[in-house]
C-alpha cells in the first residue's frame, strides 16, 4: 500500500525546477561588442567610427607595406590583400580586381606598386560597392584577425576588453614570427605577468600586455604614436571597464570619440 500511495502526487506540491544555467559570459564575438570593436579600430585606422565606410579605403601610408586598404588595413605587401582578392575572385570570377592577382603575388613582401598603378585604387573603390567584396572583407577579417584574437583571449581567461586588446594588436602587427608580431607581444607580456587562466590578475596582465604592445609599436616609425593604447585602451582599463560597456570615451591621435 505504501508503494501505491507514494505514486500519488501530493496536491499543491512545489515544483522542483532545474538548477538555472549559468549565464554565458559575453565575449567580443557578441554582435554588440563586435560592433564596438570595429568602431574602436576604425577610430585608430581611419579617424572615423563609420567602419563600414572603409570598404573603399585605399592608400599607401608609407609604412613599407605597399597599399593599405579596406576595413582592417589589408596590405599589398603582407599577403592578406592577396588572400582577400583571391577569395573574392573564387567567389566571383572576372571581378574588377581579378586581373591584379599576378601583380599582387609579385609585390607580396615588398612596398612595390608594380603592376598595380595607376588604376588599382580606382578599381578597389569600384569593387567596394559590391556586397560580395564587402562580405569577403568581413570574412577575411574574421578568419585572419578577429577569430584568432578572440579565441586566444578566451583561452587566456580574458574578458571583452582583453580580447579587444588582442584584436587591435593582431590587426596592426599580424601574427608572424617577427619580434613585434602578436604572438611575440603576448610572449613578452607573459614574462612579467600571468593571465587569469594561469592564476594571474586580469588588470595586471593587461597592463603587461599593453606595455609589450607599446614596446612593439615603438620599434617601427610608422606606428610610433601609441595613443591607441595610451588614450584609448588604457583609459578603459584604468576605469575597470573590462567588459567594454558603453558609454565609452577615448582619444586617438588627439581626436575625441564617444560611443553612447
Amino acid at each position: 500500500m505504501g508503494a501505491s500511495l507514494a505514486a500519488v502526487p501530493l496536491l499543491n506540491a512545489p515544483r522542483v525546477s532545474a538548477a538555472p544555467r549559468a549565464a554565458k559570459a559575453v565575449g567580443l564575438d557578441d554582435p554588440a561588442k563586435k560592433e564596438i570593436a570595429m568602431k574602436l579600430v576604425s577610430s585608430a585606422e581611419n579617424s572615423s567610427l563609420d567602419w563600414k565606410a572603409q570598404y573603399k579605403y585605399i592608400e599607401d601610408i608609407g609604412d613599407g607595406r605597399g597599399y593599405t586598404a579596406g576595413i582592417i588595413g589589408f596590405c599589398s605587401g603582407t599577403g592578406d590583400m592577396l588572400d582577400l582578392v583571391q577569395l573574392y575572385t573564387d567567389r566571383k570570377p572576372g571581378n574588377v580586381l581579378a586581373k591584379y592577382l599576378p601583380a599582387l603575388r609579385r609585390v607580396n613582401g615588398t612596398d612595390s606598386h608594380a603592376g598595380l598603378d595607376p588604376n588599382f585604387p580606382r578599381d578597389w573603390r569600384k569593387a567596394a560597392q559590391d556586397t560580395a567584396f564587402q562580405q569577403a572583407q568581413n570574412d577575411e577579417r574574421d578568419r585572419v584577425y578577429f577569430n584568432p584574437a578572440v579565441q586566444q583571449g578566451k583561452a587566456d581567461g580574458l574578458g571583452v576588453l582583453g580580447q579587444f586588446t588582442y584584436y587591435d594588436a593582431i590587426v596592426m602587427h599580424g601574427d608572424g614570427d617577427d619580434p613585434t608580431s602578436f604572438r611575440n607581444i603576448r610572449k613578452r607580456a607573459l614574462r612579467s605577468a600571468k593571465p587569469p587562466a594561469q592564476g594571474g590578475g586580469e588588470v595586471a596582465y593587461l597592463n603587461a600586455f599593453l606595455d609589450a604592445r607599446v614596446w612593439a609599436m615603438k620599434q617601427e616609425e610608422a606606428h610610433s604614436d601609441t595613443s591607441r593604447v595610451d588614450t584609448e585602451q588604457r583609459v578603459f582599463l584604468r576605469k575597470g571597464n573590462l567588459n567594454l560597456d558603453p558609454p565609452l570615451d577615448w582619444k586617438v591621435y588627439g581626436d575625441s570619440y564617444h560611443i553612447g
